[in-house]
């Protein structure tokens, strides 16, 4: 499945509908229950920019099933779990807090209700081995998940860091983890998709997880699927000597079953722990932190919704203009105390500094080297808190004035703004907050880390006895060549599109391959 396939609203799949050289302001009134919207469009020569307000509209929800696979990813899961339990009111036992009467928010995307109304995560844990699951059923929000939909491997060995081990195994026990998915889509009226966090240096995650993403992409052919992928650090082997391996055969799932991935890069997370934390060594738990912060943010929309970006289908449409170009990176600011401890505190927001500050390449949570072509092909940005359009606005005008980013010669400067509400139930540090969501052609230097790293090793021949001795390796190597070739031409696509002549049909130098997509349809 990719985007081509899914039926996008009107409003979305047409570009035109935001043309126009001064701003326009456009009202739009619900029914009985009550709303208002107003879209502002900015067009000049060099930026198209979309501000909606997202106040809040009754809507029927498209549900999302998590599933988490790995230690990474489970780590990851509970503390975004233990975040929006906490933003929607919502105890550790999973029943509505006697305060959490504002409404207007969204449960049923994430939760469903159990016979005794408590509010269940719709969400898979998985795991090779038993440690970081067994905290979770041991922790404090222990009570809020599903005993059915948890996964630990029998002989609780883990994929010792071998991508093959991971996948070969996930050969032998997807029906049981299939049974847990399909009974969690059943349970859903109108599922939009499918939400995977993993990373992708290990086994499990690396492994298992590829193997579930070619089985959901093949058992759900018309949902999404997105991830939330934590690469590895490509400059510090850490404690995976193998990651390259694991890393390349992932990246050739992600890029042939997945809609979208969200990149999280584990060096780039470092940097910015310890410089918000003021911490040399952040720990792996405190990384976490800032992760479940930016998912949260990032599906604000579809929690709090309005008229705009709420499911993920417009989300996708707004920033992946071509499928095979759908890796996006992330910025969040400010972190502060009430997110994560130990945090700078920062005095003064304002919607202008927040925007500029997310357009910081330090503020990236991925590592990349933007050359003297690299630009954005697409940029949303998620403001919370109690803003005026007409301050985003100005605030747009601004970054314009400035030339604070530059974008695709082949496409619009398209800077999209979501307004949308903040938790009524967790005090704030700050007035403003803001995430970025970007499709920035500058991703590729960082397969390009991984894909060095990997050419490497395979011409020494090293470390491959391991691999040699798992099912998909059984007979000859011919999954490194495929994934070889994969990640090759991602980087060539990336690099096109830097060129103005990305979209000639006649394949000028740089142009867009007419070539079906490696997910068959």
């Amino acid at each position: 499945m990719n985007l081509r396939n899914i039926t996008l609203p009107t409003s979305i799949k047409c570009p035109s509908i935001f043309a126009g050289s001064e701003i326009r302001v456009k009202n739009n009134r619900g029914d009985a229950s009550g709303f208002q919207s107003s879209l502002y469009s900015l067009q000049s020569s060099n930026y198209h920019s979309v501000i909606a307000t997202n106040d809040t509209i009754t809507t029927m929800p498209r549900e999302i099933i998590t599933i988490q696979a790995g230690q990474c990813g489970n780590s990851i899961g509970s503390q975004f779990w233990q975040q929006l339990c906490q933003e929607h009111g919502i105890s550790q036992d999973g029943n509505l807090e006697d305060f959490a009467t504002e409404g207007g928010d969204r449960k049923d995307v994430f939760y469903y209700q159990s016979d005794d109304t408590r509010y269940i995560p719709r969400a898979i844990l998985v795991d090779l081995e038993p440690r970081v699951i067994n905290g979770i059923q041991t922790g404090p929000y222990k009570n809020i998940y599903n005993p059915e939909n948890f996964y630990i491997g029998k002989n609780g060995v883990g994929a010792g860091n071998n991508w093959g081990d991971g996948y070969q195994t996930g050969e032998l026990v997807h029906e049981e983890i299939m049974e847990m998915i399909d009974r969690e889509a059943d349970g859903s009226d109108s599922l939009e998709g499918f939400m995977m966090l993993h990373s992708i240096a290990g086994g499990t995650g690396s492994g298992l997880g590829s193997f579930l993403l070619e089985r959901l992409n093949d058992r759900f052919p018309k949902k999404i699927i997105q991830t939330y992928s934590v690469f590895p650090d490509t400059t510090n082997s850490g404690d995976v000597v193998v990651h390259p391996y694991n890393s390349m055969l992932a990246m050739k799932r992600l890029t042939q079953n997945a809609d979208s991935v969200v990149v999280l890069d584990n060096g780039a997370l470092s940097h910015i722990a310890a410089d918000r934390l003021h911490l040399q060594e952040p720990s792996f738990q405190q990384t976490n932190q800032l992760v479940s912060t930016v998912m949260s943010a990032s599906t604000t929309t579809l929690r709090y919704p309005g008229y705009m970006h709420n499911d993920l289908v417009s989300i996708l449409a707004s920033l992946i203009p071509t499928p095979r170009c759908h890796f996006l990176m992330t910025s969040y600011t400010p972190f502060t105390g009430d997110q994560v401890e130990q945090a700078k505190t920062v005095r003064k927001t304002t919607v202008l500094d927040v925007m500029r500050r997310l357009l910081q390449p330090k503020n990236r949570m991925v590592s990349t080297v933007p050359g003297k072509k690299s630009c954005y092909i697409s940029i949303l940005n998620v403001i919370q808190g109690e803003v005026d359009p007409t301050d985003v606005h100005k605030s747009l005008l601004r970054i314009r004035e400035r030339r604070l980013a530059t974008f695709i010669p082949w496409g619009p400067a398209s800077i999209q703004v979501a307004l949308t509400k903040r938790s009524p139930y967790i005090p704030m540090a700050h007035r403003v907050s803001g995430l970025m969501l970007a499709n920035h052609t500058s991703i590729a230097t960082l397969f390009k880390r991984i894909f060095r790293q990997y050419d490497g090793m395979r011409k020494r021949n090293a470390f491959l006895e391991g691999y040699k001795k798992t099912a998909p390796f059984a007979d000859n190597l011919s999954e490194f060549d495929e994934a070889k070739e994969v990640v090759t031409d991602l980087i060539a696509e990336y690099e096109a599109a830097e060129n103005p002549d990305y979209l000639n049909p006649d394949l000028g130098e740089g142009g867009l391959s007419t070539e079906t997509d490696r997910r068959d349809r």
